[in-house]
């Protein structure tokens, strides 16, 4: 049996953990994500473009619904911090089912402050009644949010046509 063994001076371990360090500083900062926020297919397969980012006030969250063709009375109705649940109920798990069809998953924010925006969509087809989109925004990226009628009985769907 032939054994060897080798030992490394101070300033040789050093320089290989630094070495070590700066090639993983490297990988970390430039091989992409492997969730891209700003793409999201839509019920026929077709991939489109949406942008979730830099959304800092009000005015940000109309240009954001107007990716989607959506035209809305032009100042937020209400603008609430609200807190996402650490455990989702049934309601709460079915609302997340929507968000994760529009490629957005709440369930990663549990127990997260949220800025909620709502605002009243004007453009709604085929519809007369009241019809509201809230859009959920954490440090200043859209994380979830839907368009939904005002009645009891009404509709709940993604930001999406």
């Amino acid at each position: 049996m032939f054994v060897y063994s080798m030992r490394a001076g101070t300033l040789k371990m050093f320089g290989v953990i630094c070495l070590s360090l700066v090639l993983l500083i490297t990988l970390i900062a430039f091989v992409p994500t492997l969730a891209d926020d700003s793409v999201a297919a839509n019920a026929s397969g077709e991939v489109k473009e949406y942008n979730y980012d830099k959304i800092k006030g009000s005015s940000d969250v109309v240009g954001f619904l107007s990716q989607f063709g959506w035209t809305v009375n032009g100042s937020v109705m209400e603008c609430r911090e609200v807190t996402i649940p650490e455990e989702f109920d049934k309601v709460f798990a079915g609302y997340n089912e929507i968000q994760k069809e529009q490629g957005l998953d709440l369930s990663k924010y549990k127990k997260k402050k949220v800025t909620r925006y709502s605002v009243e969509v004007t453009n709604y087809p085929e519809y007369d009644g009241k019809v509201i989109a809230n859009v959920l925004v954490y440090r200043n990226k859209v994380i979830g949010g839907d368009i939904c009628s005002a009645d009891v009985s009404g509709f709940v769907h993604g930001f999406e046509k």
